[in-house]
């Protein structure tokens, strides 16, 4: 067995997996935020949250195209 192999699969799987946690977490922080009515929120933040949820699901999407092998023939 190439353990060198299994070191980066172990970490390429660990960061993808941080960085749709941290987009996920951070849609819903901002969408909270812009959801505040009695705060003056910038207009930005709704728009950058949705780009969060959006950047989160690409992710998964890119994820399930590497996984799934009838889309890499």
């Amino acid at each position: 067995m190439k353990w060198l192999e299994l070191v980066v699969v172990a970490g390429a799987t660990f960061v993808a997996a941080v960085t749709v946690v941290v987009l996920y977490a951070l849609g819903v922080r901002l969408t909270a935020i812009a959801g505040d009515v009695g705060t003056n929120q910038p207009r930005w933040v709704r728009p950058l949250s949705y780009a969060c949820f959006g950047l989160c699901g690409i992710a998964v999407l890119f994820g399930l195209y590497l996984i799934i092998p009838y889309f890499s023939k």
